[in-house]
């Protein structure tokens, strides 16, 4: 989710974490699993533009799904719940920018809406911000969202936190 180039263009360990990316794609398509691309659009990263641009190392494939969004959570306003629902989908892993905001809130927006999801906890990103007067470091964000998705539980659901290269496709 929101790989671009205009959101992860200072993130925290950027490469690296594009690079997990990458190998959850691969990983996903080897195995048969369906690869859903998610963009956020907006006055700043108008569709089409420079900034909304995929990064350059990761490529859609012809056949996969791109869904567009203008909210933090990918599924407000969007197609993304009829996309997967035609997909058979009932789990989805998370991975992407930015961690603190449309990570944290596709994450919770999913598992209320009747998803498992699995977070890919290497494989989110953001930059450091200042909130309220405190400086909040990129790592602590990404942190706090891996505690919560770590130790977090709803009813029914299966709610997890996993290095990437531990990603499970069954």
């Amino acid at each position: 989710m929101d790989v671009q180039e205009g959101v992860v263009g200072s993130a925290w360990r950027r490469d690296e974490v594009v690079g997990r990316i990458s190998g959850l794609v691969d990983s996903a398509r080897a195995a048969g699993v369906p690869v859903v691309w998610v963009q956020h659009e907006d006055e700043e990263m108008p569709v089409g533009s420079a900034e909304w641009a995929i990064v350059g190392a990761l490529e859609p494939t012809e056949g996969e799904e791109r869904v567009g969004k203008r909210y933090g959570d990918s599924f407000a306003d969007t197609r993304l719940g009829e996309v997967l629902g035609g997909l058979g989908v009932d789990r989805f892993v998370l991975c992407g920018a930015q961690t603190d905001v449309c990570i944290t809130s596709t994450m919770y927006g999913g598992l209320h809406r009747g998803y498992d999801v699995t977070l890919a906890e290497d494989a989110h990103t953001t930059e450091d911000t200042r909130f309220g007067g405190a400086e909040l470091p990129a790592e602590l964000l990404v942190a706090h969202l891996v505690r919560a998705a770590t130790f977090g539980s709803l009813p029914g659901r299966r709610w997890e936190s996993v290095p990437a290269a531990q990603v499970s496709w069954s």
